[in-house]
């Protein structure tokens, strides 16, 4: 008998996972404040999300898994209160938004996984800017690898290759095979020697390539150099009041040595650098002269009290408050092949992680002086331009003619829209990734305005959710024609129904993808994969379909390690 999953709060989010949950076949009841039409009234409690009453009637006793999908923190932590209260031993899927309270609750609690869209969403977001039109990512060997779908059409250079021939290249992951005429798994495919047709699908991991932060290093300081320009932008106020001290320094200098021909330069430069600051020394050069000379100096000391003071505050205000991190950071826009994120929230700082990671240049443009995620970007060594996106101006102080891309991740969408069409003015051939709240109509707005990609970090993210309920700890998912995928490794053991069998044979028999396996610590792919013997202390990562999760779910749970290892978005 299939867990009952449990769907607390049944908002935009929630409602997609109660529906996905249910596409796979699970038992998933919801749980909603309000009357949801369409659906029977045994699938949806009504009620107050955090009574135990509501909980109790949605079978909270029994159920194996509980996803709090709300957008309210605070309401999700008040009813997991409630269900561990009622139920001691669920498993709590939690979206929250605050990670720190998520790291937190998933090392004080058992068998709690807090749940950030942005965090799932942000590699996708990256990859799409770096070109490879990603549909989604797969860890895999402590690295990030891009997911896409290669399509097989009549021009395709694997049209007639055989499936086998694509299989042992170690920088290449098959994730999944949709033949276009019949029905066949990727391992029978292969052993009966298919060749790709027109029509058919495949779901490919590829290994990221990594810029070298090595070669990057040497351009840093010429970077540096070369973008001082930008001091006339943030430095001018200071730079002009400092020539007018200097200036008045200088003419009164030069006025008391030409009226006493016997006062030598040093002490006229002395004495007017002391009367002008009020420091005082050498009186005497005014006090021997003329009336004239002494109202000349008088006036001085009135001039110079005003530039002083005028200087001193914007010395002061430059180094002391933000202005000479603006300019260091001005200083440091890459000059070329860098990536424009705007909007400094936590999708947009997972997107700046993302790229960092890999050894891309990325530069940050924030309205906001006193974000809270500031110091986190450039703590990361990214500099953040502090202006509006949506001005010209902004977008070309990131030097965003050179750039290869930019991302519009703020948390607005009629601004990301505002700020990619700036953009686009500016460079119509830049490459411009938008974020869009609202799913059902990204799509439109990818089309009317010719975005290359238009991303919702809650509809990639959704799956996701509906893959952690089934078990484990998800790191991703995946979605094809309607099929919920998790990648996930599994430990052997002699309860294990894998036990004994090869992972050719397991794969037939259960439906999944095996991607490799470590044995006797080390790490087994390509055509040595398939005829490895699982025994006890093996572990093999595969990806396999949510509808057959329930040939593991009857191992007994400490004896199952499900680890997701890869994350697909394949239904946008």
């Amino acid at each position: 008998m299939k867990p009952r999953i449990i769907v607390c709060g049944l908002g935009r989010t929630g409602y997609k996972i109660f529906k996905l949950l249910g596409q796979q076949g699970a038992d998933v009841v919801g749980i909603s404040d309000r009357p949801m039409p369409g659906e029977r009234k045994d699938d949806i409690i009504i009620g107050n999300l955090r009574s135990a009453t509501t909980l109790i009637a949605a079978g909270i006793r029994e159920a194996q898994s509980i996803v709090l999908a709300n957008n309210d923190d605070g309401l999700n932590l008040a009813i997991l209160t409630q269900a561990r209260v009622l139920n001691p031993r669920i498993r709590i899927i939690n979206r929250l938004f605050n990670e720190t309270l998520g790291d937190r609750l998933d090392t004080t609690l058992r068998d709690h996984v807090s749940m950030s869209a942005p965090a799932l969403a942000a590699p996708t977001f990256a990859f799409a800017a770096l070109g490879n039109k990603a549909i989604g990512q797969l860890q895999l060997f402590d690295r990030t690898w891009p997911i896409h779908e290669e399509i097989v059409d009549e021009n395709h250079p694997w049209l007639y290759r055989p499936l086998s021939a694509l299989w042992d290249n170690r920088s290449r992951m098959l994730i999944y095979y949709l033949p276009a005429t019949g029905e066949f798994d990727l391992i029978t495919a292969m052993e009966e020697g298919k060749q790709l047709q027109v029509g058919d699908r495949l779901i490919i991991g590829t290994q990221p390539k990594t810029r070298s932060n090595r070669r990057l290093r040497p351009r840093k300081l010429l970077k540096v150099l070369s973008n001082f320009r930008q001091f006339g932008h943030y430095g001018r106020s200071v730079t002009l009041v400092s020539i007018a001290l200097l200036a008045t320094i200088f003419m009164a200098t030069l006025t008391y040595t030409f009226v006493n021909f016997h006062t030598s330069l040093v002490d006229a430069f002395y004495f007017s650098v002391g009367m002008i600051t009020g420091a005082g020394g050498k009186e005497e050069v005014a006090e021997n002269g003329p009336e004239g000379i002494k109202i000349f100096t008088a006036i001085m000391m009135i001039v110079g009290a005003g530039v002083v003071g005028i200087c001193y505050a914007l010395i002061n205000d430059f180094i002391l408050g933000s202005r000479i991190r603006q300019f260091w950071d001005a200083a440091r826009v890459p000059s070329r092949y860098h990536y424009i994120v705007c909007g400094l929230g936590e999708l947009g700082l997972y997107v700046i992680e993302q790229f960092v990671e890999q050894g891309y240049e990325v530069v940050a443009i924030e309205s906001n002086p006193s974000n809270r995620l500031l110091n986190a970007a450039r703590s990361l060594g990214v500099p953040v331009i502090l202006e509006d996106a949506r001005l010209a101006n902004a977008l070309k102080a990131a030097n965003i003619d050179t750039a290869d891309a930019l991302i519009a991740a703020t948390n607005i969408d009629t601004i990301n829209v505002e700020i990619s069409l700036c953009a686009r003015g500016l460079r119509p051939n830049l490459p411009v990734i938008v974020r869009n709240q609202d799913p059902e109509f990204s799509l439109a707005v990818q089309q009317v305005f010719g975005f290359e990609t238009v991303l919702c970090p809650n509809e990639l993210a959704t799956p996701a959710f509906a893959a952690a309920a089934l078990g484990g700890k998800i790191l991703g998912n995946g979605m094809t024609d309607d099929l919920l995928w998790v990648a996930l490794a599994t430990l052997i053991t002699s309860e294990h129904p894998f036990y004994g069998k090869t992972i050719r044979e397991a794969a037939k028999e259960a439906d999944f993808v095996p991607l490799y396996v470590n044995a006797e610590g080390r790490s087994v792919q390509g055509w040595d994969l398939l005829d490895v013997q699982l025994l006890t202390g093996y572990t093999v990562y595969l990806t396999i379909p949510a509808t057959r999760l329930d040939q593991l779910w009857r191992t007994p749970s400490p004896e199952f390690i499900l680890t997701v290892t890869g994350a697909l978005s394949l239904n946008e």
